[in-house]
């Protein structure tokens, strides 16, 4: 079966908008100022597939689209930036090109599984995130960080098993939808 490639890509990315929603929306244990989840998987496997603008595509749309349609609070543009951000730096670091030129590839998935982990949780949540929450909610920068490290010292060691299987995952679902570049198709298998 022939499928464009754009159709293919876009239906992909579709899901995964869907699937972050959901993550975020429904499955997250939010408190006013941090949030447990597994919402980041479908931003890595965006990323992991289609590389940095896929993430920040699906980053910067799920975030807009999930706030509109179920909101958990006040619609704040930041964090549809940050999310998109979270996604291009699992796409810069996890779309296989970095790691597939390396001659030990399990050492340089772990490596740049914990530089996407780290950045992510260290610029994005823990320093852009905190700093959105207290302009929102005129809270001191210094006392919220405080309190949001636990939410970091929690998802660390989870992003850091879950991404390395993903990655595993995202190899099999390119290996799936084969590119055929001479009739710009894509071969399902």
């Amino acid at each position: 079966m022939k499928v464009n490639k754009n159709v293919l890509m876009i239906t992909q990315l579709s899901v995964l908008v869907a699937l972050e929603i959901v993550l975020s929306r429904f499955f997250s244990i939010s408190l006013w100022n941090q949030k447990l989840g597994f919402s980041f998987v479908a931003l890595a496997m965006a990323g992991m597939l289609y590389g940095p603008v896929g993430g920040a595509i699906v980053g910067g749309l799920s975030d807009f689209i999930g706030a509109i349609l179920f909101p958990i609070g006040t619609y704040f543009p930041g964090f549809t930036l940050t999310n998109a951000i979270v996604g291009v730096i699992f796409g810069l670091f996890l779309n296989g090109k970095l790691i597939e030129k390396r001659k030990n590839k399990t050492l340089s998935l772990i490596l740049y599984t914990d530089i996407s982990v780290i950045l992510n949780l260290t610029l994005c949540t823990l320093l852009l995130n905190t700093m959105w929450i207290s302009i929102l909610y005129k809270t001191p920068f210094k006392e919220l960080m405080a309190t949001r490290l636990v939410q970091c010292c929690i998802m660390i060691p989870v992003e850091i098993i879950v991404l390395p299987i993903l990655y595993h995952l995202s190899k099999k679902i390119k290996r799936a939808f084969r590119i055929n570049k001479k009739n710009n198709k894509t071969t399902s298998l």
